[in-house]
């Protein structure tokens, strides 16, 4: 019947596969960042409570726990 929606299609923005496309983004906007921060540090601190460049230990956390979320997401979206 025309104007029913079937029951797979909730009509929402890329519907049930929503969540895993917002973890695979941001999972993969925290590896992309942290191992930016990592490789190229700014040349200049630009306050004077910056820090010259991000804490090794931090950011290798973050990208790891970034690269764990955008493979779960990666999985679930292939499954």
């Amino acid at each position: 019947m025309i104007g029913i929606l079937a029951a797979s299609d909730s009509g929402a923005f890329l519907g049930k596969d929503l969540l895993p496309y917002l973890v695979l983004a941001m999972g993969g906007a925290l590896v992309a960042g942290n191992l930016a921060a990592i490789v190229k540090p700014p040349e200049a601190a630009r306050k004077d409570g910056d820090l010259e460049r991000a804490p090794i230990g931090r950011s290798v956390v973050m990208a790891v726990i970034g690269l764990v979320a955008a493979l779960w997401a990666l999985a679930s979206l292939l499954t």
